[in-house]
């Protein structure tokens, strides 16, 4: 991309950049409203009333009463007082908000660089694609909210948190990609296959691992087990083939945390086998001189893993589980960084970088 489009080009990458940030914030307040099991504390969805939390103690007692009505508050927090109650309300209040906020972030600006005809016609699409993503989020979530107000369910099906998640993650990516797509020269782009081929399977793997991570977190899982290395004195432990496969997969709590603990040191080693490669571009090239992040970033997701595991005795600990699904993001976006500088076209001798 020329010099003068970037510079053109500029003013949305910034708006673009800006979008991935409160992404980022969006999704750990997602994380926090789960661990505190504050999900179904707002039991309707009132997208402009609904702004404003309750504004007197006679609503907040309204409130209150509806969230009453539900299965989570008879068979869990009976014993929630008023107080009680406000604590998890305002994590699903200020969840719901930061959305309401990412709208307007992402509509004003849209519509003043329309006017000031900042968007060209090759952004038309990706600008459509991005809006119908971030609805279809909105949408997720309400239908994810609304399928635990009822007298049977006590929380949210871990199943459909992760779809709420890996769908937050792919709007995630795909803003991320199209603000690179604006504001990267083209020289900073290689020609390399075989980079690209093994980003493009830690991507695969790492999905994978947020999905499980999503489980861990929905059934609490980091509390069937708090040993490392091993799990509950065991390198191979026990009870992992309860009912069937797919059952034991998806809701066995040992099975869940075993994989997921697989799947952090399989990734570990591929991201430590791409470093190397990744080693041998070019010095002046921009993957080059980050070819440090990802390795870095997967180092201290694991520790913090490990951390927050060996820290789940008696509930799991918040703060280094936020930090956790922080570094797993970061991880995420970086690994797409590294895709987009290494996913360059053939140059006329069609020889890739090594």
């Amino acid at each position: 991309m020329e010099k003068s489009t970037l510079q053109q080009h500029r003013p949305v990458a910034i708006w673009l950049y800006t979008g991935v940030g409160m992404i980022i914030i969006q999704v750990l307040l997602g994380g926090i409203t789960r661990l505190t099991g504050s999900g179904l504390s707002i039991t309707e969805w009132k997208p402009l009333l609904g702004a404003l939390p309750p504004m007197n103690e006679q609503a907040w007692q309204a409130a209150f009463d509806k969230y009453k009505e539900i299965a989570q508050f008879t068979y869990v927090n009976s014993h929630f007082t008023l107080s009680d109650f406000k604590a998890i309300y305002f994590w699903e209040w200020l969840h719901r908000d930061w959305a309401r906020l990412m709208g307007l972030v992402f509509a004003v600006p849209f519509i003043y660089f329309l006017i000031k005809k900042k968007i060209d016609r090759s952004m038309v699409n990706p600008m459509i694609i991005l809006f119908l993503l971030g609805a279809l989020q909105g949408a997720i979530g309400w239908i994810m909210v609304k399928s635990g107000l009822n007298e049977e369910n006590l929380y949210v099906s871990h199943i459909r948190l992760a779809v709420h998640f890996i769908a937050a993650l792919l709007l995630l990516c795909y803003v991320l990609w199209f603000a690179l797509k604006i504001s990267t020269p083209a020289t900073a782009i290689l020609y390399s296959p075989s980079l690209r081929r093994l980003n493009s399977w830690l991507l695969v793997l790492l999905t994978l691992q947020l999905i499980y991570g999503a489980f861990m977190a929905g059934l609490h899982a980091a509390l069937a087990a708090s040993t490392w290395p091993d799990i509950n004195g065991m390198w191979w432990p026990a009870g992992m083939q309860q009912g069937g496969f797919l059952e034991s997969i998806t809701q066995n709590h040992i099975t869940v945390q075993f994989i997921h603990r697989g799947l952090a040191y399989l990734i570990a080693i591929g991201v430590a086998v791409w470093w190397w490669n990744a080693a041998k571009t070019p010095v002046y090239s921009r993957l080059h001189r980050i070819r440090y992040l990802p390795l870095l970033l997967v180092l201290l997701q694991v520790l913090l893993g490990v951390l927050t595991v060996m820290g789940s005795v008696v509930k799991i600990p918040l703060l280094l589980a936020v930090l956790h699904q922080f570094t797993g993001m970061l991880l995420l976006l970086a690994l797409v960084w590294t895709l987009f500088l290494s996913n360059g076209k053939p140059a006329l001798t069609g020889k890739p970088v090594s």
